[in-house]
């Protein structure tokens, strides 16, 4: 009984169920996608409630190929797409709008009001975050605005607010029978309304977004002693288990890769890309284009914080490579198509479909390939599209360092695009530090997986977590001082002939 910890993933391309043993080993999981919605051109949306149904198949799945029923689970943990939002009426479970995307641009001109009222950086004092289209805060409003009858309903304490994680929380402990509306200091830290010394909602935020207090989520730590709630036995687990873990998608990282001590970093390639470095218990305000937002709290601790860098499209450019160009029949055949030339023919592919995300912060960029001549080939096109990972992460990471004064001497990786070894060892000549990969390179998930484990004490405490950490593989820096600056000015100009395009 209780030999495992179950781990939602609610990501932006689909939903996973992993099961988790004490070593942090996957003992079963299951997966399936969900519709991308593109009503308009910038305008990204997700069905919540098919959603939902797949968070249920994947559990049952994910149980059935382990041989394993719920009362096997000790707790269970979710991790999700974040800034996602979702407004849903509490008494019926209905969403009164699709899913906003955290790509999802539609809320540009709300937050162009609100520059002009008081910068873009008018918040950041108090949220850690520039006003941008990214955080949920916006997508609220344009809700409230733009959804007949959502404003009334909010106001009388019936529309509810929440990220996925919330969402997910509610259906699972009971829905409109008493599900709990709560969300996670990580999740509440992208919304743009949340205090980061506080921990707490804003209420002078809150009133200039017009947002009414009663549709917010309760703030709770990523990880509780005492569960939120119970999974309901008619629901897909069949049985009571403690729902005691939530952490954001790029947190839950950070926590898998056991990245607990001050100075320490992870990059995560999946969708976007995402690196966050752990800057301890007080926030460090950036001034170069970063995020400040809190990484982790386990219970009744203090918060750890991180400054974070965000880059909207990796992954993804991989996917509009297969399936918009149709130059490759599946993900992986990229690194074989970009291997079958020597560099990338002075061709910079910039994806900043959605703007460009930090350090620029420009909704006005849009995608650009740049030098491309009769020579080049779709093999050098396939190499461009992995490299614009690797240079949107040096973006960041020369941001980081020059903002928190801490030389990178090395870089932990995860996520789907890891296991691209071509990617990997050029993000480890374009930084000139070691990138290494995990054993476990599905960090996310294992990350709530132990937010929830250590809440029951299935572990004690993240020396613990840290012992089941191991190398799988590490790339050196394999170029010289001079090409690596003259490819990353090259990266440097295409950047500059994206802007000022919307």
């Amino acid at each position: 009984m209780n030999r495992f910890v179950g781990a939602i993933d609610q990501g932006t391309a689909s939903t996973r169920f992993i099961i988790y043993n004490h070593r942090g080993e996957a003992v079963g999981s299951a997966q399936k996608e969900h519709r991308q919605i593109f009503p308009r051109p910038g305008w990204v949306e997700h069905d919540p409630l098919e959603i939902w149904e797949n968070t249920g198949t994947v559990i049952r799945q994910a149980l059935e190929n382990a041989d394993l029923g719920g009362a096997d689970l000790a707790a269970l943990g979710i991790t999700n797409q974040r800034e996602t939002t979702v407004v849903w009426d509490k008494q019926t479970g209905n969403p009164y709008y699709h899913a906003i995307v955290w790509q999802c641009t539609r809320t540009a001109d709300i937050c162009k009001r609100l520059v002009a009222d008081g910068g873009q950086d008018r918040f950041r004092v108090t949220t850690g975050l520039p006003v941008a289209t990214y955080f949920s805060g916006p997508k609220i409003q344009w809700i409230l605005q733009n959804v007949p009858g959502v404003q009334t309903q909010a106001e009388k304490g019936n529309a509810l607010f929440g990220t996925i994680e919330s969402w997910l929380i509610w259906w699972l402990t009971g829905g409109p029978d008493g599900g709990r509306h709560v969300t996670d200091v990580t999740n509440a830290s992208r919304t743009l309304p949340m205090d980061l010394q506080t921990l707490q909602w804003s209420d002078t935020i809150g009133g200039i977004l017009d947002i009414p207090p009663r549709m917010l989520p309760a703030i709770v730590p990523s990880s509780a002693a005492a569960p939120w709630g119970v999974t309901r036995p008619e629901g897909p687990l069949g049985v009571e288990v403690p729902v005691c873990g939530a952490v954001g998608d790029q947190q839950a990282a950070l926590i898998g890769q056991a990245c607990f001590r001050a100075g320490e970093a992870k990059n995560t390639y999946g969708t976007g890309c995402f690196l966050l470095l752990n800057t301890g218990h007080t926030p460090v305000a950036s001034e170069k284009g970063l995020l400040t937002t809190v990484g982790y709290q386990f219970g009744d601790q203090q918060p750890v914080y991180c400054l974070e860098g965000s880059v909207a499209v990796a992954g993804s450019l991989v996917q509009w490579f297969r399936d918009n160009l149709g130059l490759i029949g599946s993900a992986p055949e990229i690194e074989e198509l970009a291997a079958t030339v020597p560099d990338n023919g002075d061709t910079y592919f910039v994806p900043a479909f959605s703007g460009l995300f930090a350090p620029y912060w420009r909704s006005d960029a849009r995608g650009a390939i740049v030098g491309l001549t009769a020579y080049v080939n779709k093999g050098h096109l396939a190499r461009a599209v992995l490299e614009a990972s690797a240079y949107q992460a040096r973006d960041i990471v020369d941001a980081m360092v020059a903002e928190s004064g801490v030389a990178l001497d090395r870089l932990k990786v995860d996520g789907g695009m890891v296991v691209n070894e071509l990617l990997m060892q050029f993000q480890a000549d374009i930084l000139d530090v070691p990138v290494i990969r995990p054993r476990v390179i599905e960090t996310t998930a294992l990350g709530a997986a132990y937010a929830a484990g250590l809440g029951v004490g299935f572990w004690s405490n993240t020396d613990e977590l840290r012992r089941n950490w191991s190398e799988d593989k590490r790339w050196t820096p394999d170029i010289d001082a001079q090409q690596r600056e003259q490819l990353y000015a090259g990266w440097q100009k295409a950047i500059e002939r994206t802007l000022d395009w919307a």
